[in-house]
């Protein structure tokens, strides 16, 4: 999925919750459990033996003779208040075919147009079923072999859902389940807007402190080296600063300062790279710039020494330039080294 597509739905959810805000199904985190708005209760169960009959079928596994029976109860009652029983047992018969897709689709007809029913919350849960085991590397048949992927269809559905009960406990699990599969699939820089997305959308959850440290992870995962673009490590080490403060615990759990120092050296062999390449092109300012940047910023990394090397190298003029001043960039200001640039 491309990513202008991914914040559409974003965005669309967005639109969803404020829409969605009056309707009935919806959900409130309450000490720690959701919990679902009241709704209007529906009317008294009729009995329905055919329903029943196919129910019991269900239940011993035969899906084939239970759709002849719904089948034939529906054609005969399309008025019936039970109709919504009909629709999810016949979603429960495509489910148990391998039609995941139609029963998918038949758990949407029921939430369409009983949004009252009884079995909305079951079939909400069906549909998420359905899209966590495509998620979670369910593969489709295709002449009788299990090789049709539907990952990306999977990451809808969880979308679907979420527009369906936005705030509802599947909807949370759902955004997670999908910003997991971005992650496991190296898709970071979705992995990130989603990961990040969940901590915007529920940040009373106690899996906030992980979703930001996978957050984190997932824009140093986009950095490709030290002759590329620097954003994402930038971003990544300023996150996982806050994750520190905010979460000392899990910061020493997943020993995040021994990533920050790895970030540190590479941004050292970034700054060294940097300079050398300036003075290989014969910008000696920018290079003498360069090189104590690095000096000041990381003074006992090994690329420091390389720098002074080069420093010691460069003649009179351009060692005129003012050094550069404290300044992050890279990483937070260090006291400037006493024989920054010979000066």
């Amino acid at each position: 999925m491309a990513k202008p597509l991914f914040l559409c739905m974003m965005a669309l959810l967005f639109s969803a919750i404020a829409a969605r805000g009056a309707e009935n199904h919806t959900w409130e985190l309450r000490e720690g459990r959701w919990l679902e708005a009241t709704r209007p209760a529906t009317g008294p169960a009729v009995p329905e033996p055919m329903l029943d009959r196919a129910e019991t079928l269900l239940r011993q596994q035969d899906p084939k003779a239970a759709k002849k029976v719904l089948l034939a109860w529906e054609k005969d009652h399309k008025k019936s208040p039970a109709r919504d029983r009909c629709i999810f047992l016949l979603a429960d018969v495509f489910y148990q075919q391998d039609d995941r897709f139609k029963s998918f689709f038949y758990c949407d007809e029921l939430m369409d147009e009983y949004p009252e029913s009884k079995l909305f919350q079951a079939a909400l849960q069906k549909q998420f079923d359905i899209a966590n085991a495509y998620l979670s590397g369910y593969e489709d048949t295709f002449l009788g072999m299990r090789i049709v992927d539907e990952s990306a269809e999977a990451v809808q559905m969880m979308w679907r859902i979420q527009e369906r009960a936005p705030g509802s406990p599947l909807a949370e699990k759902g955004l997670l389940c999908t910003a997991d599969y971005y992650f496991s699939d190296r898709d970071y820089d979705l992995a990130e807007d989603a990961y990040n997305f969940y901590a915007h959308s529920y940040p009373s959850s106690d899996r906030v402190p992980q979703v930001k440290l996978r957050a984190a992870f997932s824009s140093l995962a986009q950095f490709r080296g030290v002759k590329f673009d620097a954003t994402h490590i930038i971003d990544a080490r300023a996150q996982l600063l806050v994750i520190q403060k905010q979460y000392p615990e899990l910061a020493a759990e997943e020993n995040v300062q021994t990533v920050v120092d790895q970030i540190d050296s590479a941004f050292a062999k970034k700054l060294l790279d940097q300079g050398e390449f300036y003075e290989r092109t014969g910008e000696l300012h920018g290079a003498v710039y360069q090189f104590r940047f690095l000096v000041q910023s990381y003074p006992n990394a090994p690329e420091a020494l390389e720098a002074r090397n080069h420093l010691g190298r460069m003649p009179a003029s351009a060692l005129a330039e003012a050094p550069p001043p404290p300044a992050s960039g890279y990483a937070p200001a260090t006291e400037p080294s006493a024989d920054v640039g010979g000066r």
